[in-house]
């Protein structure tokens, strides 16, 4: 709290006793103690009502943060049609890897065309008319 060296708390010691004298300096010696003490202990609660607040703060500002969002989340189900003759249908969105394989597909890598196979013919039964 204060910087007081060694050498300022003997100046104020040496002070005290020519001021207030020999017989009176014990009992008023304790009586500063007492109230260094109070005062301790008085800004040490207060300290610590101030970091309860400021805790107590983030907490309140956590939970508008939450509840903003799930205000926008209810802004979106109020704008949703509610009967299901106005709903539409959903759009099916494919995957990445079903878009990928598609694109490939798409793009001749090769310019023939795969050759039947004698397993895939024995597979699939022609007919004969």
């Amino acid at each position: 709290m204060f910087d007081i060296g060694f050498w300022e708390l003997g100046l104020i010691g040496v002070v005290a006793l020519l001021v207030i004298g020999p017989e009176r300096l014990p009992s008023v010696a304790r009586s500063v103690g007492k109230w260094v003490g109070t005062a301790r202990r008085f800004v040490h609660s207060v300290q610590a009502d101030i970091n309860t607040e400021v805790s107590k703060a983030d907490e309140l500002k956590r939970l508008l943060e939450e509840q903003s969002r799930v205000e926008s989340l209810h802004e979106i189900i109020e704008q949703a049609p509610r009967d299901e003759t106005q709903r539409g249908p959903v759009p099916r969105v494919k995957p990445d890897y079903a878009v990928k394989a598609a694109d490939h597909d798409a793009t001749p890598s090769s310019p023939k065309e795969p050759t039947p196979t004698s397993a895939d013919s024995a597979a699939s039964p022609q007919k004969h008319d």
